[in-house]
């Protein structure tokens, strides 16, 4: 058995014509070899494994291949001086570089200096090598190569050419570990290289890397499936499978398919993350002028743009905004797993909030008795109106159905609209997620405005609200609401002015936390007492909260009132606090 190289190092490019992805700068370089124009510093910044050393080592095999007649194989080794920074990164270092600078080389034109990782060298070395870089022998070239350019300091900067390499697209990618399957004697499938792309990140080496690592595990026939599992990344059949069922509001199955994908060993981080970029995928899948965005094969693509016909972009917004809320807090989580199905069950939820976005906050009469005239209709439709005008119109509404009601003694059927809102005057776009929010939130308000005629208003006593207070605290120990249980015990509620309920807790801290789970409670005291105007008021006994003491002048206070010879002693003394 022969030893075994990495597909990196075997199929490491040899000419500019075999790099991936970077064909304005090895086009550039190609030119300046041309035409003469070979400038004495340089600089190569990107990000890792696209070619930066590569290029480098290509270039200088290149420029003592002028005017000579040479093997093709011979690469100048001699010629060629490789330098870590981030291991040689002191002025002696430099030093010994400059003296080296200064022996011509023996064969061939040039000598090629290239110093990997220089944004590691400290400040003293960027001196030290200021003036060589600006004026260097004949014969020498420096080639520079690093991952943060904003690391080095502007004098090295203006003395260099800078060549930007960017990230290898997903695409070239792929069509590069075709070619290398293909030399490998591997059968790839196009999805399980494009999820090897995907990985790699925009990096060329980590792609093959990987590939030498896929191919280890499934032999010579690399399916998507075994890409999937080992690299931890769902297919794009799977989300597409789960959008369908959050779509249809299948709540239920949609979280058994997510715990199933947990138990094949996928991460929850990962999973939520990548359905996030699905929707945003899907979303530009609506508009031809954003499907060139997509990074994928046709087959994938043509099924991501017929499940976007029948997707609203209303429904993906609001899908995107809860998976990147939930995304951040994914990691702070007590309980991660359950953030994600959280998340999923408010997706499905998204279709049931539109259809109760759609209805009337007045529901019709089902009595086809008698019709309403065209005139009473017009009458009684809301017009478009502002906010400030949405809870008077309901009111004048329902006013007119009693008038009307009471005059003709037959049932009348009044067909409402959908309110709609002036955004404008809110300072928010019709189209933003923003609006979305304020149109449902008001929508809510809307339904909830009671009718005059059915507002309760049973007679309510002290020994009413003891009794249906003690009730409440048991529900909530059965639930396990320990703090809220606590706040509760805190005082006994004291019925005012027939309507006011008054409680007095020991501090702020205690009333802020009771305000905030104060709705229930209060809407559970109006349904079971029959009591509509029921409030309640929550009160912070003075006399009880702690002053803490925490300046010097404080402490010397305190202490002065338990012992008042204290000042005395102080002033003796003419002593501080």
């Amino acid at each position: 058995m022969g030893e075994f190289v990495v597909s990196a190092l075997k199929y490491r490019p040899q000419t500019f014509a075999d790099v991936v992805g970077q064909q304005a700068i090895t086009q550039t370089l190609q030119n300046a070899i041309d035409l003469g124009k070979i400038a004495k510093a340089m600089l190569f910044c990107g990000p890792r494994g696209v070619g930066k050393t590569t290029c480098a080592r290509i270039f200088a095999k290149k420029i003592n291949s002028i005017g000579t007649a040479v093997d093709p194989d011979e690469d100048f080794a001699f010629n060629v001086f490789e330098l870590d920074a981030a291991s040689n990164n002191s002025v002696a270092d430099i030093r010994n570089l400059i003296e080296q600078v200064r022996i011509p080389p023996q064969k061939g034109s040039y000598k090629v200096y290239i110093i990997d990782e220089v944004h590691m060298l400290s400040s003293a070395a960027f001196n030290a090598f200021l003036k060589t870089l600006e004026e260097p022998p004949q014969h020498a070239i420096f080639i520079l190569a690093t991952t943060e350019k904003q690391k080095i300091i502007p004098t090295i900067l203006s003395r260099c050419q800078i060549f930007d390499f960017r990230r290898i697209s997903i695409k070239d990618a792929q069509d590069y570990l075709a070619t290398i399957a293909q030399r490998e004697g591997v059968s790839a499938e196009g999805d399980a290289l494009h999820l090897i792309a995907q990985k790699a990140d925009g990096a060329m080496r980590d792609a093959l890397s990987i590939f030498d690592r896929m191919v280890n595990y499934s032999g010579t026939e690399l399916t998507a499936k075994h890409v999937s599992l080992n690299l931890n990344i769902l297919n794009h059949d799977s989300y597409l499978e789960i959008t369908e069922m959050l779509k249809m509001g299948d709540l239920h199955n949609v979280v058994l398919k997510f715990n199933s994908l947990i138990d094949l060993g996928f991460d929850g981080y990962h999973f939520i993350n990548g359905l996030s970029k699905h929707f945003r995928d899907l979303l530009m899948c609506q508009n031809e002028g954003t499907s060139s965005l997509l990074e994928l094969g046709q087959e994938t693509e043509a099924k991501f743009h017929e499940q976007a016909k029948s997707i609203t972009a209303t429904f993906l917004l609001e899908a995107m905004e809860l998976t990147n809320t939930y995304a951040l807090q994914y990691k702070n989580s007590l309980n991660p797993h359950l953030q994600v199905e959280l998340c999923l069950m408010q997706i499905a939820s998204l279709k049931e909030g539109e259809k109760k976005k759609s209805e009337p906050y007045i529901k019709p009469n089902n009595n086809n008795n008698s019709s309403v005239t065209a005139e009473e209709k017009k009458e009684s439709a809301p017009a478009v109106k502002s906010k400030n005008h949405v809870h008077d119109e309901s009111k004048e509404v329902a006013e007119k159905k009693l008038l009307s009601d009471e005059q003709t003694n037959v049932p009348i059927q009044i067909t409402e609209e959908p309110i709609q809102l002036d955004l404008a005057s809110q300072g928010v776009s019709g189209f933003s997620i923003s609006s979305l929010r304020i149109q449902k939130e008001h929508q809510k308000k809307a339904e909830k405005i009671p009718d005059e005629s059915s507002v309760n208003e049973q007679e309510v006593t002290q020994e009413n609200i003891d009794s249906c207070w003690e009730t409440y605290t048991n529900k909530m120990v059965e639930i396990g609401a320990r703090n809220m249980v606590a706040l509760l015990q805190l005082d006994v509620p004291r019925l005012k002015n027939k309507h006011e309920i008054h409680l007095t807790l020991p501090n702020n801290t205690n009333r802020v936390e009771l305000e905030k789970q104060s709705g229930s409670l209060l809407n559970y005291l109006r349904e079971t007492l029959e009591n509509d105007h029921l409030s309640l008021k929550i009160h912070v006994d003075a006399k009880e909260e702690k002053k803490f003491i925490y300046t010097a002048e404080d402490k010397y206070q305190e202490l002065v009132q338990k012992n008042p010879l204290l000042e005395t002693f102080k002033k003796n003394f003419n002593l501080e606090y």
